[in-house]
């Protein structure tokens, strides 16, 4: 059998399992009853039957940990694990984590609504869920303020820094209800540090609101999700496997993990490497769940393919500190312009990407019988255009690479060329890549190299912000104090569906604003029956409320009910449960308003004892301004 069939026949046995991607026991059982593909088997699961129980790891937290020494003996303390192990010892896997669940539920119960409109319905359904654990317990809600005013105190300007530290802590805690660390205090990355005193709140409000079960209920949408995005990321960790011609060991005490996890905003994707284990922490789009940042996964895999590769030969590579130099004016973060095993590593693996990128062109189809020599012609020449054409793209991104800092891709772009035309593996390519760099020559090169300027680093992605649209471009206009704008966008989406409940309370507070209080009452009435938003539900009820406390005759404890209603529904803001509050305590009054001289002068405003009109257009006239005199 060709290797091409026996490739084929292992890509289907890989891709069978459905969690598990590189199950070496399922391998093993597979080969057995596919003895055609037992020699790709034993290619891409190396080391399955006997294998070290520990190897040398790369110190530090990150891909851009420093150095070791060839000689440094290998470690014999038990390394601190990312997650939790699978007692199946797989090597890559596709997982979720309840801890990291649990986390990123409360970060949502705290108003994390990043990416809530592009997530995977399954994310809306958990937050209405905990909304209703939150309707019917007061103690829930307390548990819940607590956990958000630590966030709160805790907030960074950088929302995505802010996200990220929690995901490293969940990374490090045992499963609910414990949601302990796993690590000592010292060991765990310094970005979570700051927020580990979250766990006892963060017990409480699981309890409280019955996180556990609502996780369990909510299983089956996570693993269908996980169902979609199995088979391209198989194909994405075998493919790259092929190319470098690397087995993937499951039993050298190092992991590659892959967290699915719907309650994060699709955008935010975090990866973590400390050199035994590599994370990476996605989040399906609505409709779309296979579309995870295949790229970046890929990327983190890269690494977590190469760096014990190169953290073998470390004090070789040392040899050319001198490239440093060049690097200095490249728009490079420090931590590559001062760390030349970073610089090389990631230079290495921007120089796989570019050998393997999709290049946009469509590959000739090789006929299935080539019966006539013309038929072997023609699909030679054709490859041969497909070949320069996709070249010429894959030189463009190594140009581009070149010019942002990356300064050995054209030279690794080039050796592993050349390696796939002798059909070695990057294992046995490694030594002579490193021992047979001349670095004066690349140093010579790298000087002349025009660098992009500062801040357009590769790994630097610019979003334009999202337009505002709809029922959130009216928000903004009635913040502007656009009124009829914001009405005529409410009442259009309004006649699109009478029961928009956004529609609803948005109209409600704009009669209010124009002194309708018939049409504000019947909104935000119809705005607490059909909204399932908190912060929506509990305001709706305090502009009620307020309004009973104003109205001619005033309805002190219909104002009560509303202001209590709004405390059971309340969102985790401190304004609003202040609010609801200060109604109980004392009724809601109109600001005074100090007249000016020629508001006595004219007449024109009403006295402040004077009775509320319903309208509200007597108000509206006492704020207008006077006709300056001539």
């Amino acid at each position: 059998m060709s290797p091409r069939h026996i490739l084929i026949a292992a890509r289907r046995i890989l891709i069978a399992p459905r969690r598990l991607l590189l199950t070496p026991c399922r391998l093993l059982f597979a080969a057995r009853l596919f003895p055609v593909a037992a020699v790709a088997v034993a290619l891409l699961v190396g080391g399955v039957v006997v294998a070290p129980a520990l190897v040398a790891q790369a110190p530090g937290t990150s891909s851009s940990s420093s150095s070791t020494p060839e000689s440094q003996a290998v470690e014999t303390t038990p390394t601190q694990r990312i997650a939790q192990p699978e007692a199946s010892g797989s090597a890559v896997t596709l997982e979720t984590s309840e801890p990291l669940f649990t986390l990123a539920a409360a970060l949502n119960a705290c108003g994390y609504d990043a990416g809530l409109a592009e997530s995977d319905p399954v994310r809306l359904k958990v937050r209405e869920q905990m909304n209703q654990e939150l309707a019917a317990s007061a103690a829930a809600r307390d548990a819940r303020d607590a956990v958000c005013f630590f966030i709160r105190q805790h907030a960074l300007t950088d929302t995505g820094r802010e996200v990220a530290q929690y995901i490293s802590l969940a990374l490090y805690l045992s499963p609910a209800p414990e949601l302990a660390l796993t690590v000592e205090l010292p060991d765990l990355p310094p970005e979570a540090a700051p927020v580990v005193e979250i766990l006892p709140l963060l017990r409480a409000f699981a309890e409280a609101v019955h996180l556990n079960a609502i996780w369990i209920a909510n299983r089956p949408e996570y693993e269908a999700l996980i169902d979609r995005i199995h088979e391209p990321l198989t194909k994405a960790v075998l493919d790259t496997n092929i190319f470098l011609r690397l087995p993937v060991s499951s039993y050298d005490g190092r992991r590659f993990l892959v967290l699915l996890e719907p309650m994060l905003a699709p955008e935010e994707t975090n990866a973590r490497y400390n050199g035994t284990d590599s994370v990476v922490v996605v989040s399906p789009r609505a409709g779309q769940p296979e579309t995870v940042p295949m790229d970046l996964i890929r990327h983190t895999y890269l690494h977590f393919l190469i760096e014990p590769l190169v953290y073998t030969r470390t004090s070789s590579i040392n040899r050319m500190l001198p490239l440093l130099k060049p690097v200095q004016k490249a728009p490079l973060e420090f931590t590559y312009k001062s760390d030349i095993v970073a610089l090389l590593t990631e230079c290495l693996i921007k120089a796989v990407e570019a050998q393997t990128m999709d290049v946009g062109i469509p590959v000739p189809v090789k006929p299935g019988s080539l019966r006539e020599r013309a038929d072997q012609e023609r699909y030679e020449a054709e490859m041969s255009v497909y070949d320069r054409q996709a070249e010429v793209v894959r030189r463009r991104r190594v140009d581009l690479d070149m010019r942002q800092g990356w300064v050995l891709v054209d030279y690794f772009y080039g050796k592993l060329g050349q390696m796939q035309k002798d059909g070695t593996s990057l294992k046995d390519n490694m030594g002579p890549m490193v021992y047979g760099m001349d670095v004066e020559r690349e140093r010579s090169h790298d000087q002349q190299i025009a660098f992009l300027p500062t801040g357009s680093g590769g790994d630097v992605i610019r979003r334009t912000p999202r337009p505002l649209a709809g029922l959130d471009l009216a928000e903004s206009k009635l913040m502007k104090g656009d009124v009829d704008g914001a009405g005529e966008i409410a009442d259009a989406a309004l006649k699109a569906n009478p029961a928009n409940p956004q529609a609803l309370y948005l109209l409600g507070r704009i009669n209010l604003m124009q002194g309708d209080a018939d049409e504000a009452l019947d909104h935000l009435t119809q705005t607490v029956k059909l909204s399932h938003d908190p912060r929506t539900v509990a305001w709706a009820h305090i502009y009620l409320g307020r309004m009973y406390d104003i109205a001619q005759t005033p309805q002190r404890e219909k104002a009560l009910a509303e202001y209590r209603a709004a405390l059971a529904n309340r969102d985790s803001q401190p304004d609003t449960k202040a609010a609801a509050e200060r109604g109980i305590q004392q009724p809601f009054a109109l600001p005074k308003r100090t007249a000016t001289s020629s508001d006595q002068q004219d007449n024109a405003a009403p006295a402040d004892d004077a009775p509320l009109d319903p309208t509200g257009k007597a108000e509206k006239e006492a704020y207008r301004p006077s006709t300056p005199s001539k």
